[in-house]
Order: structure tokens, then C-alpha cells, then sequence
């Protein structure tokens, strides 16, 4: 089985950039989206089933904001939209789909760039999102747990470490959630396969010259609980992919 976590940072856009063309050329058999901003019915889905891909959206109440959705060429035993807290929900932040004994969850982390509150916000669903994944794998161990995590966890992870020390997305309380999180049963899947520097799924849009110079961060993860470690095959981040200011994360597992 192969899975992709892809933040398109507008689904739209990234279709009108050649999204679908990549797809056609079968680089997964799921695809967890994050930040889609639209509905199902702002895509021609068509295009979609053409390629064998059912589909599944959990969108924002807010029109253009945030959204996930998943893309499975594997029919899910169940789908399941949402977390159940309030505003988390109301953001269009999580989707679960299960395949018999596995459950895929995607997800998409707040980020703490716009102010202070929005940072608070994000330690509040960081918390709730922790309570959230405990108590479903003690139903559910064989978990997969996907998305934009909006943290760069070590300084491997970020291109200026020391520079960006004081900056949403890599601070120390941020870094240590996700510390405590692996340590709690979970594996970074790409990390297990790869040790190496200068790896990252994410450039600011700002300057063109941050992607042609690899000044990113590695903000994109699939995890896995410890129960699936023996079945990874292979993780890899795909940077030359670029329908977004994310690049596609990757892992495939055998059953």
C-alpha cells in the first residue's frame, strides 16, 4: 500500500499547476490532501474517478480556508469526517478513513504565523489532538497518522535552526509536543529510513530563491504507530513535485 500526505495549499490551484497529470502517473493508492480551501463541488471530481480514485472531503465552514480530503484508489471499510472537537471541526481539520484493521488519519495542524491567539489555539489542538490519538489506539493499534504538522521537530529539520529558533513552527514547547508524541508510540516514517540533512517538504512562497536553494523545512510527516513498524518498506519526501509551496511526503507498506 502506498500513501502520500500532500498540503496543495488550494486544491484549484494546484490542478490548474498539473496535479491531476501527476496523478495519472500512479504515485499512490491514497492521498491525504491538506489545506484543499473548497468543497467537493468546486472540482471536477470526474477527473478524479477517471484516474480510480473514490473520494472523500471534510471542508471548512469558512469558503477558501483550510479542508482536507482523501483520494483512495482502495475501497475504505469506513470514513469518518472530523475529530469532535468544536473548532477544530469547524476548520475542516481531520478525516479518517479505515481500512480493516488500519486507520488512515489526516490531518491538518494549525499554524501559530498569524498572532498570538492562533498560537494559543494551536498548543489547545495539540492537546486535544494527543487525547484524540490516545484514546484511538487503544481501540485501533494499527494507526497512521498523516498531514501538515506545522512543526519542524529537530534541527535537522529546518535550514536555520538558530535563526528560527524564536519562530512559530519551531519552537521549543512546539518541538517538544512532538518529542513526547513519538515517544508515546510512534514512528516518523521518513526518519526511519533517512538520517540525511537538507530533506524538507516546505518553502516560503516569499523570495522564489528559498525552493531553488533548498531553504525549507520538514513540516510533513507520516507516522506510524510502533505496531506497523515492521511493515514499512520505504518512506521518501518528493521535492520535485510542485503544485504547492509543500512537496508530497511518501510511504509505502507492505501487508
Amino acid at each position: 500500500m502506498r500513501i502520500i500526505s500532500y498540503n496543495v495549499n488550494g486544491i484549484r490551484a494546484a490542478i490548474k499547476k498539473g496535479f491531476l497529470d501527476w496523478l495519472a502517473t500512479n504515485p499512490t493508492d491514497i492521498i491525504c490532501l491538506q489545506e484543499t480551501k473548497a468543497t467537493e463541488a468546486d472540482v471536477d471530481v470526474k477527473a478524479l474517478e477517471a484516474l480510480g480514485f473514490e473520494h472523500h472531503w471534510f471542508s471548512a465552514n469558512k469558503k477558501g480556508y483550510s479542508g482536507v480530503a482523501i483520494f483512495s484508489k482502495i475501497k475504505p471499510t469506513a470514513i469518518k469526517k472530523g475529530n469532535g472537537f468544536e473548532l477544530s471541526d469547524f476548520e475542516g481539520r481531520v478525516i479518517e478513513m479505515q481500512l480493516g484493521e488500519i486507520k488512515i488519519i489526516n490531518a491538518y495542524f494549525p499554524s501559530g504565523t498569524s498572532g498570538d491567539e492562533r498560537q494559543s489555539y494551536k498548543y489547545q489542538w495539540l492537546k486535544e489532538m494527543q487525547t484524540y490519538v490516545d484514546e484511538m489506539k487503544s481501540k485501533n493499534p494499527k494507526l497512521i497518522l498523516c498531514g501538515d504538522f506545522n512543526i519542524a521537530h529537530e534541527a535537522i529539520d529546518i535550514h536555520d535552526p538558530k535563526g528560527n529558533k524564536n519562530t512559530t513552527g519551531f519552537l521549543p514547547e512546539e518541538r517538544a509536543w512532538m518529542t513526547q508524541f513519538l515517544n508515546s508510540g510512534w514512528v516518523d516514517t521518513f526518519r526511519h529510513f533517512h538520517k540525511e540533512q537538507h530533506r524538507y517538504s516546505w518553502w516560503s512562497q516569499r523570495f522564489p530563491s528559498v525552493r531553488l536553494n533548498n531553504k525549507g523545512w520538514r513540516i510533513d510527516y507520516i507516522t506510524v504507530t510502533s505496531t506497523l513498524q515492521d511493515q514499512l518498506v520505504d518512506a521518501d519526501i518528493f521535492p520535485d513535485v510542485k503544485h504547492s509551496d509543500h512537496c508530497p511526503v511518501y510511504l509505502e507498506l507492505k501487508d
